[in-house]
């Protein structure tokens, strides 16, 4: 028996042996040598993995700008200084990034439109729009299930009566929440901007105010106000966010729009906080 045991333990121990080096040696010839500078720039990079870059993370991210593909500025969530930092570790430049941040352009909370059904489903917004196109009465407009919010990384979306909010000082413009919106209602515009129309809908003024209170009517006061800083697309006005001057908030007031979709960032946010059934013609 002992033979038997012995026997078994020198066979067991010479094929471990075998394939150890067999492993060795094939892990030798396939070997992929790394490069450290990819390590070096990913321990420099936020660790946020949003994707706001084009890539699927830092570490692909790292990757690309080690290869010259993209510049460092190109991370939107990177602080200028961790941006520096890694330019100087590989002596390339900064490349300024165009830093954007996301806007929700519609003010259709649950006071300001109409309710088509009672929705019990799950909270999801693409779910809910597959149900009779949503609870609320506007085909184009936030739907406010909070799918936005639940992709932010950054916490920077909260629901405010049914209506999805972004905090611009928290935003980074990763773009997941455009991503996630099944209408397309979230879009990303320059950090400078402080002026937005809040309405989606394409359709003519008097079908979207059967719906909505606070929407945009195409009446054009805004580009016959500003013809450089706003446009009007069939029947819904935009702002010129490429122009050379942005609109402000004299511009708002200028303008005076009808209905109020024409708004300051901060103003539609006070509205939604403090005044949810607001309406320019109460």
């Amino acid at each position: 028996m002992s033979t038997i045991v012995l026997v078994s333990v020198i066979v067991m121990g010479s094929l471990g042996l075998l394939l150890g080096l067999v492993i060795g040696f094939f892990a030798k010839i396939f070997k992929v040598e790394t490069d450290s500078r990819v390590d070096l720039v990913a321990e420099l990079l936020p660790g946020a993995n949003c994707g706001g870059c084009g890539k699927a993370g830092c570490a692909d991210f790292a990757k690309s700008v080690v290869s010259g593909e993209n510049p460092p500025g190109k991370c939107p969530v990177s602080s200028a200084e961790q941006i520096n930092a890694i330019a100087m570790a590989l002596g390339i430049d900064a490349g300024g990034g165009f830093k954007k941040r996301a806007v929700v352009r519609c003010g259709g909370d649950i006071h300001q439109v109409a309710r088509k059904i009672n929705y019990n489903g799950v909270l999801d917004c693409a779910s809910a729009s597959l149900i009779a196109g949503g609870p609320k009465g506007c085909r184009y407009g936030c739907i406010g299930m909070g799918s936005c919010a639940a992709v932010c990384p950054f916490g920077a979306i909260e629901l405010v009566n049914n209506l999805a909010l972004v905090h611009p000082e928290i935003c980074v413009g990763c773009g997941k929440c455009v991503s996630a919106c099944p209408r397309g209602v979230i879009q990303l515009v320059p950090i400078e901007s402080t002026v937005h129309v809040y309405c989606n809908s394409p359709e003519k003024g008097p079908e979207k105010r059967k719906n909505c209170k606070v929407s945009c009517l195409g009446c054009r006061k805004c580009e016959k106000t500003a013809p450089e800083k706003f446009k009007v697309e069939g029947f819904l006005a935009h702002v010129q966010y490429d122009a050379p001057v942005l609109p402000t908030e004299e511009d708002v007031e200028a303008v005076k729009c009808p209905t109020g979709a024409l708004l300051t960032a901060a103003r539609h946010k006070e509205i939604e906080t403090n005044d949810p059934e607001f309406s320019v013609n109460e």
